[in-house]
Formats: structure tokens, C-alpha cells, sequence
């Protein structure tokens, strides 16, 4: 449908800021006329389509699953430095006051080029702005909705996404001039409308905020699916969309693409699609699959001028030859995971085979790859190490070692870097975590680990480590929809940081990843503003971090347990750790190596990193000190009745020596209690600093 201007002088309309361009079939309606005490008129936006943007501070907002149960939505258009905007911030303060407890919502939307997310958080902070601020970085949410200036409000109707009011707060403001009080307040109107469900009153004047520049509104040529559309996804989306790939359908020709137009305009602009969750703003990484912003516009421009065929070949219809068996050629090592039989439907527990290890003498992995049997089934494998083969055949995480890489859709090949390895010692076994998906029928699958060795005569000179950030402690409380839960690693020695692979379950909203510098400084070096639980990863930085001795590696996560959740299997339960998807988990494996070690050089650098996860998953406000209420989950509900004997230095806090001390005591009693000596209750601490457990669970 075409965005037309309402029949008003051009002058007018250009005062007023109207969109005016648009032969998109998806792109916003002219409406109702806004009316005017002074006569001026804008165009207003009929309906807003769903999106996906992440805020100031890399935290995403899906327009439709976050206000859905709201009762009116209302969208403030923001730029840095404005002083229209900095001087509203009071007034948008006390609107919110007023009307987000009678179930309104409240964002601000900045599609200005020039402001990155962290000037826009720095500059929100100083002038009291602490509301999302959506970073429409594509200005596709922006374009749809006509904005041309800042400090105009949209009153948007969630059961409609009707655009009900377009306009400014009141006629307080203006350039040159302020009145003391406003006279008319149109955007606090429009909402008692909404809430009342009568039709909105227009402002009496235009937006006088700045102008915000959209410097391809109206100037885009006719896209061409031959030369512009079908190269990009061929390079982005074929590999999986093929006959037998992941995809619900395969790109084998233009009508195909054609026909799923509508709904490939959706997932890009609700970024669902490409399955890559990191923002490209905070690091860059190998083997980016995702979209560029100038592919994002192209594509969704393209189906919003009709999605036409135009001249010349189809680039998507060509033959392509048969995937090989193995792309990276036949492995050394060619491991079978047990077969499994997945039904049609209902829920899969995660399986956990073991597979002898039938080296008789060590080998250093270079590479591993999958070759899967029912991708549609399979969501992913994870690997580990195992001394033993287990003897009921079940390979659980908490006795894992070095991981012999992973496989999860669109990643299913693991290749490290040249003279780095991971040493695979003789005998033992592998033991794998595999979840599997039922997907409307049933079907068995097989599947088979590749693992590639260095030759014998090329020894790697470096060690490839895996450790992980976890928080089994994790409480997330039954109805909240941003529950935040922090856990740290303090990095002993030197190292370099290859990868991280962030993974919750179904409540997972959000995370990331910071380091802290020993004098106190933090970057952030990955942020997934919305994490998916179907798409499992591995982030490879595009050149390792250094990462010094004395340093944090913190984790966040973000959960939402709420009903706005589509995926939340019940809101009204306090969720905790566990294995199964309907639990939850807070794991960041991370694939480092140390600065100093050697392969003929081992070091013991883990052990003395792994000493500090257990403190790093209880001290959530990273004070030093674990205070009583930190002490959450299994174990910390075990250790709080003990809270004042550990705290030996009566400081107020447990320090890590003190927990480690009282963790020892404890393995020490239960030792006792399995040869009848039970020890005394208490768990009286030394002086002695015991490793701290593995965490158990897995990915």
C-alpha cells in the first residue's frame, strides 16, 4: 500500500515532517487527517510492523512480544544532542510515572546515523532518560513510520498496532520559545483515549524537534533480484536453505523466494533470521553469518517495492553439485554416536552416550567435524573427554575434559587454529550431551564425529584450552521478565580468549560477556541483545582477546520467565538449575590459551583458574565478599546456615580462601560419613584452599 500525503499544501506538510515517499507493499498507510488549531496537518502512520532492535545498552526489544499485553504503547523519537529532547526529559519522566502502572509502555526509538549505543546511553544518563532507547541503526523503523524530526510521540494501539496519535507532548516547546505551562497536552489526551478505547485527538501543531537525517528516503532505485537480491542470499542463506538442509524451504529459484517474500521481510526485521545473535557493534568475529545493514535494506526494500522478478538469469536456479560427506576430506578418526530413535512429538530428555576412545596412544585434534543424520532433529551435540569409559555407558559433563568440539545448526565443523591443539589422550572415551528435537514425525538418527590429528611429525606447539562460565546457583524468580544473574572467572596467567558460546534454555533472554582489567576497567566484548534457544553457537573473535593475569571474564544473563516468554513452558514456577530445557542453565564456554604454555610446557594455570568459579558464581555484586543472601541454589542453601564460621576474619563477607576452606571441611565430613566417622556438624574452616568442584549440567 502507498504512504500518501493527506491533501494539504506541500508547505504545509513539509513543516509538518510527513513521509512521503513509499511504493512499498508493506510500508504505512495515510490515515485520519490530524487536525489543527493552527491548521497544520501531518501524515499519520495507519499500522507499525513487528521489529527487533537492541537498546543503548545491547539489550533487545521485540516490539511485538514485549508490548503485547500492554494497553497503549507509546514511541519517542530521540537524538543526542537535541535540546528539544534533553529539555522534554523531565516531563517524558513524570508522563511514565503517570501512566506505566495503568499498563502503558514506554520507549524511545533513535534512527539517527551518527550515534552509536554508547553515546546514546552516556548522554541518556546525564539528562535522566532511563527508558529503552531502540537503535534503529537501518532506519527501517524509522523510514516505515515517516519520522523525520525527534521529540515526536506515537500512541500506538497493541491490539491493532494501529498508530492512533502522531504529534508532540504539548505546545510547551518550541525553538526560541518555552511557555512556563503547556496549554494543550495532546500526547497525555491521546493516552486517556486509548485507554478509554475513543478515537485520539490530533495535535494542534507539528513536532519542533530536530531534524534527523534519512539519506536514502526516496532515493532508491529499482532493486534487482538478479544483480542485487539473489547474490546475497546465496553468499547468507542457501547453505541452509537446500533440499534436505535446516531450512523450512530451499531458495532454488526466484518464485520460490518470491512466494516466502512476505514472510523473509519479517524475520530480518525481527532479526530471527540470519541465526547470528551477536551485535556487530561490540566485536567482530569469523565466519560472520549475518547480515550487513546495507543486505538488510537492500533485501527488505526489495520486497517492499513488490519483490519483482526483473531481467536477467536467475542466479538461485543453477545446479548445484551434491554436498560432500565430508567437506574438510575423510576424517583420522571416525567416531559413531549411538543411534536414537526421536518420536514425532513431546519433549527429549538430553542424551548422554559414551563412545570408546579406541586410540592406543595420544593424538593432537587439529579439527573435528559432524556428519548428521536428521539435521531437523539434531540441535546439537556437545563433546568431552572421558579417562574412563563410564561403565552405564553415559558420559555426564561433571567428568568431562578437554572437549573434542561441537556441532549445532549452520556450525558444524570446528577447525583450530594452525600449530594449536587439543590433546586426545589414548584409550578413555568420548562423552557427548546430545539434545534432540522432535519435528512432526518420527524418525532415527545416526551420526557420526570426524576428528582430524595432526601428523605425527607436526606436533602443535601450542595447547588449545575449554573452560566455561557457569552459575548453577542461578533463582529466577516465577512472572519476571528480566532477571538478571551475573558469574565471573578470575584469569590467573597471561591468556589469550579464542571463542565464547553463551547457552541458556528457554528462558534465556539476553547476555554477554566483559572483561575486567586488574585496575578496574571493563570492555564488553560480546553482547547478544536476544538469545535463541534453537540456534546454539560458537562466537570465534576475529583475532584472539589478551586477556592479562588479574583479570575477570564476567558473564551476564538475562531470563524471562514472564508470560509475555512465547517459549516460557509455565511463568507462574521459580526456575533453577537443571538439565532439562523447561530448567534453566547459565553456561558460557570459552576456548582460550595460556600466553606462556606450551605443548611441550603444561601448565596448571586451569586448576588455579577453576579455583575461583565456585566464588565467581555467588558473588553477584563482585564486591570480594560473598554476603549471606549470595549464597543461592543447592549448595548455597547447604553452606548459608554456616555463613558466621566461615567468615573466620569477621570482615562480612566470605572471601574465596574462606569458601574454599569450608568446602574442604565439607568433603572431608562426607568422606567421614561414607566410612562411618561422621566429623561435627559445623564446617569449621582451615587454612587450606581445596579446588574448587567442577559444575555439573553441561551446555
Amino acid at each position: 500500500m502507498r504512504l500518501s500525503a493527506l491533501a494539504t499544501a506541500a508547505a504545509t506538510a513539509l513543516l509538518a515532517g510527513c513521509a512521503s515517499d513509499s511504493s512499498a507493499p508493506n510500508a504505512l498507510s495515510a490515515a485520519t487527517p490530524t487536525s489543527t488549531t493552527e491548521g497544520a496537518r501531518t501524515a499519520m502512520p495507519l499500522q507499525i510492523d513487528n521489529f527487533m532492535l537492541a537498546d543503548q545498552h545491547y539489550m533487545g526489544h521485540e516490539l511485538y512480544r514485549e508490548a503485547g499485553d500492554a494497553k497503549a504503547v507509546v514511541l519517542i523519537t530521540h537524538g543526542n544532542g537535541c535540546p528539544i529532547v534533553r529539555n522534554l526529559a523531565p516531563k517524558v519522566k513524570e508522563l511514565r510515572a503517570k501512566y506505566e502502572p495503568m499498563g502503558v509502555k514506554f520507549m524511545m526509538l533513535n534512527s539517527n546515523l551518527q550515534d552509536s549505543a554508547e553515546e546514546v546511553a552516556k548522554e541518556a544518563a546525564e539528562y535522566g532518560y532511563d527508558l529503552p532507547i531502540l537503535m534503529d541503526k537501518n532506519q527501517l523503523v524509522g523510514e516505515q513510520l515517516g519520522v523525520t524530526r525527534t521529540a515526536e510521540f506515537f500512541v500506538i494501539d497493541p491490539k491493532t498496532w494501529k498508530v492512533v496519535y502522531r504529534g508532540p507532548l504539548d505546545d510547551r516547546l518550541d525553538y526560541g520559545a518555552q511557555k512556563a505551562v503547556a496549554s494543550h497536552a495532546w500526547t497525555a489526551d491521546a493516552i486517556e483515549a486509548a485507554l478509554a478505547g475513543r478515537q485520539a485527538m490530533a495535535a494542534g501543531k507539528p513536532s519542533p524537534g530536530c531534524l534527523i537525517d534519512f539519506p536514502d528516503r526516496g532515493k532508491v532505485a529499482k532493486i534487482s533480484y538478479a544483480k542485487d537480491v539473489a547474490p546475497i542470499l546465496e553468499a547468507k542463506c542457501v547453505a541452509c536453505h537446500v533440499e534436505g538442509g535446516i531450512g523450512p524451504f530451499a531458495m532454488t529459484s526466484y518464485e520460490k523466494v518470491k512466494g516466502f517474500s512476505p514472510m523473509i521481510r519479517e524475520v530480518i526485521r525481527t532479526d530471527r533470521m540470519p541465526p547470528w545473535n551477536v551485535d556487530a557493534h561490540v566485536s567482530k568475529f569469523q565466519d560472520d553469518k549475518s547480515l550487513t545493514p546495507a543486505e538488510i535494506k537492500t533485501i527488505v526494500r526489495w520486497v517492499e517495492q513488490g519483490a519483482e522478478r526483473g531481467a536477467g538469469p536467475d542466479p538461485l536456479a543453477k545446479k548445484r553439485p551434491a554436498l560432500a560427506e565430508w567437506p574438510m576430506g575423510k576424517p583420522d578418526l571416525i567416531l559413531e554416536i549411538p543411534a536414537y530413535t526421536i518420536p514425532a512429538s513431546g519433549v527429549v530428555d538430553y542424551q548422554r552416550p559414551a563412545v570408546a576412545n579406541p586410540l592406543t596412544e595420544g593424538k593432537w585434534v587439529k579439527a573435528s567435524a559432524y556428519k548428521v543424520g536428521e539435521r531437523q532433529a539434531v540441535h546439537h551435540f556437545l563433546t568431552g573427554y572421558l579417562k574412563e569409559m563410564p561403565k552405564d555407558g553415559k558420559g555426564n559433563e561433571s567428568r568431562w575434559g578437554a572437549s573434542m568440539g561441537g556441532y549445532a545448526v549452520g556450525a558444524e565443523a570446528t577447525l583450530w587454529p594452525s600449530n594449536i591443539g587439543t590433546y586426545l589422550p589414548p584409550g578413555g572415551a568420548v562423552g557427548f550431551q546430545a539434545h534432540y528435537t522432535p519435528f512432526g514425525k518420527e524418525v532415527t538418527d545416526k551420526s557420526y564425529l570426524g576428528l582430524y590429528f595432526y601428523k605425527d611429525n607436526e606436533k602443535p606447539g601450542l595447547v588449545m584450552r575449554n573452560s566455561v562460565i557457569v552459575d548453577n546457583s542461578i533463582r529466577i524468580p516465577a512472572g519476571e521478565a528480566r532477571h538478571k544473574e551475573t558469574a565471573f572467572l578470575e584469569v590467573p596467567k597471561d591468556m589469550l580468549l579464542y571463542s565464547a558460546f553463551p547457552h541458556a534454555h528457554y528462558r534465556g533472554y539476553a547476555s554477554d560477556v566483559w572483561v575486567q582489567y586488574p585496575d578496574g576497567s571493563k570492555k564488553q566484548i560480546l553482547a547478544m541483545p536476544r538469545y535463541d534457544f534453537n540456534w546454539q553457537r560458537e562466537y570465534t573473535f576475529a583475532e584472539p582477546l589478551k586477556i592479562p593475569a588479574g583479570s575477570k571474564l564476567i558473564a551476564n544473563y538475562w531470563y524471562d520467565n514472564s508470560k509475555q516468554n512465547p517459549a516460557n513452558p509455565d511463568p507462574s514456577k521459580t526456575i533453577v538449575w537443571g538439565d532439562q530445557s523447561w530448567e534453566e542453565m547459565f553456561y558460557t564456554a570459552i576456548r582460550y590459551r595460556w600466553v606462556d604454555e606450551t605443548a611441550t610446557k603444561l601448565t596448571n594455570y586451569d586448576d588455579l583458574m577453576d579455583q575461583t568459579r565456585l566464588f565467581g558464581m555467588f558473588d553477584d555484586n563482585m564486591d570480594g565478599k560473598i554476603q549471606q543472601a549470595e549464597f543461592k541454589g543447592e549448595l548455597g542453601d547447604r553452606l548459608k546456615p554456616f555463613y558466621a564460621q566461615m567468615d573466620q576474619d569477621k570482615s562480612g563477607g566470605v572471601e574465596n580462601n574462606e569458601l574454599m576452606a569450608a568446602l574442604q571441611v565439607m568433603r572431608q565430613r562426607m568422606r567421614q560419613q561414607a566410612s562411618g566417622h561422621p566429623m561435627p556438624s559445623a564446617p569449621a574452616a582451615t587454612t587450606s584452599a581445596a579446588p574448587a568442584a567442577k559444575p555439573g549440567g553441561g551446555r
